[in-house]
């Protein structure tokens, strides 16, 4: 039987210390009772943490390599929102049980995303308990540069990364909302369970773009985050939303309902000014990713009752929507 320390040690703290290399002098990663890390010269620290529980966040039955992979991965998906580069994270989790098969799995999920971006893990915590993950990340970006929720300006274009609404998707062929072939419910799944944090084209839009967030609650929901941030307002075209092909297969009313307002997607939306179309462009070209322009900011009107977005079809047509994102204590 595993205990607490012997836990730590096999399956975590080695790996953890053979990234340790990448720390710069006087810095300090696991081992001791806290971490010491240090900004980039001229930059500042970003700093985010998300929860993961069982029940809420995933199934049960998620094959435990995907699941080390999205814990790390929603927490990158914030640095890249901001624009920050990753340097470190701190694990805290609860298990009702050490299974060696299922830890081992784990942590492959989770160093391999590390290894990809950079990050070390440099410190956290462990306990019996109902399964539940929370993970502490630690970024570095210079303080003109961040991709800010309150920095949008009138004008703006309004762009979403690669596509949305597969997660949604995934998580209703799972409940039996809707049904789809064998190899489209296998891409919604991928899409809900390993996500994709975007953290190369956060890097790329420093400089170009205004306003930035990661689309975890769905794109009705956290675009307006960005609406109150800055005291705007939106016009969105809900048909350019972009969707996969496996999406398009799906009846038009659960297409829209998975793009607006589905979550878990881990994409970018983030505003820039008409004159940097062709920048944006390039960033996306850069980083091998399709960005797609879907809106545009407009002034708050002072006779509006607050921000809101103004959604339309394809031909200019005004939509009445009901829409809200994901709210972790009114999910259905």
């Amino acid at each position: 039987m595993l205990s607490e320390f012997s836990l730590i040690d096999r399956f975590f703290a080695r790996r953890a210390a053979a990234g340790s290399r990448r720390l710069k002098e006087g810095e300090l990663g696991i081992g001791d009772d806290c971490a010491l890390l240090a900004p980039r010269p001229r930059e500042m620290m970003a700093i985010s943490t998300d929860m993961l529980v069982e029940g809420r966040h995933f199934f049960p039955d998620i094959d435990p390599h995907a699941l080390g992979h999205k814990a790390l991965a929603v927490n990158l998906s914030d640095l890249a929102a901001m624009g920050a580069q990753p340097q470190g994270f701190t694990l805290a989790f609860a298990l009702p049980e050490a299974r060696e098969d299922w830890l081992s799995a784990f942590s492959d999920g989770l160093f391999e995303l590390a290894e990809r971006y950079g990050c070390d893990l440099i410190g956290g915590d462990t306990t019996a308990g109902p399964l539940n993950l929370c993970i502490t990340v630690f970024g570095s970006v210079p303080p003109q540069l961040a991709l800010r929720r309150d920095a949008a300006q009138p004008g703006d274009d309004i762009w979403i990364s690669g596509t949305l609404g597969d997660a949604r998707a995934g998580l209703g062929v799972i409940r039996g909302e809707w049904s789809a072939e064998q190899e489209d419910a296998a891409t919604f799944r991928r899409a809900l369970e390993r996500p994709e944090p975007r953290v190369e084209l956060g890097l790329a839009l420093r400089g170009i773009a205004h306003a930035a967030l990661d689309i975890s609650d769905g794109l009705a929901g956290d675009l307006l985050h960005i609406l109150e941030r800055s005291q705007l307002t939106a016009r969105v075209d809900a048909d350019a939303v972009p969707r996969s092909d496996a999406l398009r297969r799906l009846p038009a009313d659960v297409q829209r309902r998975c793009t607006l307002a589905g979550g878990d997607d881990y994409e970018l939306c983030f505003t820039a000014p008409a004159t940097a179309r062709a920048a944006v462009e390039e960033a996306g070209h850069k980083v091998n990713l399709p960005l797609t322009r879907v809106g545009t900011i407009s002034v708050l009107e002072p006779s509006a009752n607050g921000p809101a977005i103004h959604w339309h079809d394809a031909a200019g047509a005004p939509l009445t929507l009901t829409l809200q994102g994901f709210d972790h204590f009114h999910a259905d």
